[in-house]
């Protein structure tokens, strides 16, 4: 028995008596499933999320910070100077601030980089979701969200206490067929999808909406930095911005911070601060939180050379990755979604890519469907020639090992093209 196992196996066992109260049996059952049937049995007694420690020479395709602000010194200095200046602040929720506050202008410098007229900053992207859907949708609303949508979408849709319609991944002419059928509602997509990478079909999705008077709400958390006319996002890249109702955006992908955004009329802003439970019940940011998004904005909107590079990067490595036979066909941007099926399987390729220093992120239900569990590679702007050789090195050496022509996505790769051995041609990427 592995350390870890033992370890997974402890937390079973019943702990000495101290303050906390014992929890009731419909707690503990859910719990046992937890450790026993998906930790124990499913995965072995193996944490599938966590894995090896990473060593020092790991390579490191999990982080989120696209454009690799974390670090960057202008950002650093203009935190540090506002921390270092003392001024009072006051932690309260946004709801009570009113007039040119800090929070305020950097609300205005976000919406002017996405080319919005105005927004506002959630703590999260996840409360910027929940918030947002719960304050346009409600009972007997449909909400027809895309079946690959953020987990914080559909969330939202809950919160709302409203109808959701599941639409078939990308496929416009499923969503038009059911807003035929249960009228219009709120639209709900991503711009770039979190596991594959895959860019929503956002012109279609803004025909249907405009022709059935149904609100397009749509998540630019992995394109804004990355995407458009300075940083600007997907939405803007493609001339949409006055058709789509709503944007919102975790600033803790190419932003490197930790809040979220969502780009709107000032009249919905207001609404927003006084409807949204998760803006009502939270504080606002501190000064030095701010003063990183404000620089943020700054070097995003002139970091033309940097995106150009990530998105060549991107290019290169998909072409390379589909030329060893993974069918990463869904997707075409910076996020890669190695689909080995179920979470076994997946485990098995977590374990050859960390034995060979090379860490992502693995996604499993309810991130994704069942036995569509994916290794996560997320690529950014400063890997070099070197790092992007190991990888594809790696890629190469481990297929029979992880047993690649038995991957869900390999099978499905086939089904589309009969007789083939390997992918499909991989996706042409967005990205100029």
């Amino acid at each position: 028995m592995n350390a870890q196992a033992a370890n997974i196996i402890s937390l079973r066992k019943p702990a000495p008596a101290r303050d906390t109260p014992p929890l009731p049996e419909w707690i503990q059952a859910r719990m046992r499933r937890h450790f026993d049937d998906r930790l124990g049995r499913l995965w072995g007694g193996d944490h599938l999320l966590h894995g090896r420690v990473p060593g020092a020479d790991a390579l490191y395709l999990n982080s989120n910070d696209y454009l690799c602000l974390l670090g960057e010194r202008t950002l650093v200095r203009a935190q540090a100077r506002t921390l270092l200046r003392g001024e009072r602040e006051l932690l309260m929720s946004t709801v009570f601030q009113h007039g040119d506050t800090p929070q305020r202008r950097a609300e205005r410098r976000l919406a002017a980089l996405m080319q919005a007229e105005d927004g506002l900053i959630a703590q999260s992207g996840w409360a910027a979701n929940v918030g947002l859907v719960q304050c346009i949708a409600g009972p007997g609303i449909p909400v027809y969200i895309d079946m690959n949508g953020h987990a914080s979408l559909w969330e939202g849709i809950t919160a709302a206490g409203a109808q959701a319609v599941p639409i078939r991944h990308n496929d416009v002419d499923h969503l038009r067929r059911q807003v035929e059928r249960l009228g219009p509602g709120v639209i709900l997509a991503d711009s770039v999808y979190s596991t594959t990478g895959a860019v929503a079909p956002l012109a279609g999705l803004a025909d249907v909406a405009q022709a059935s008077g149904s609100v397009l709400v749509v998540d630019e958390s992995h394109s804004l930095g990355t995407h458009g006319p300075g940083g600007a996002g997907l939405v803007a890249a493609l001339g949409l911005g006055a058709r789509v109702h709503f944007r919102t955006a975790s600033l803790a992908k190419a932003f490197g911070g930790r809040a979220g955004f969502i780009a709107c009329s000032p009249q919905f802003k207001d609404f927003f601060a006084v409807e949204a439970r998760p803006a009502i019940f939270s504080s606002g940011l501190l000064r030095h939180e701010i003063a990183w998004f404000e620089a943020a904005a700054d070097f995003i909107a002139a970091a033309d050379e940097r995106r150009a590079r990530l998105h060549a990067i991107t290019r290169s490595t998909r072409d390379a990755i589909a030329a060893l036979g993974y069918n990463i066909s869904d997707g075409s941007e910076q996020i890669i979604g190695l689909e080995a099926g179920s979470e076994p399987q997946v485990m098995l390729l977590r374990d050859a890519l960390q034995a060979r220093g090379i860490f992502g992120s693995v996604f499993c239900a309810p991130a994704t469907p069942r036995n569509r569990a994916l290794m996560r590679l997320t690529l950014h702007a400063k890997l070099t020639a070197a790092e992007i050789e190991r990888l594809l090195g790696v890629l190469a050496e481990i297929r029979d090992e992880v047993r690649l022509d038995q991957w869900s996505s390999t099978r499905r790769a086939r089904r589309a093209v009969p007789g083939m051995p390997g992918t499909q041609p991989p996706a042409q990427s967005l990205a100029a």
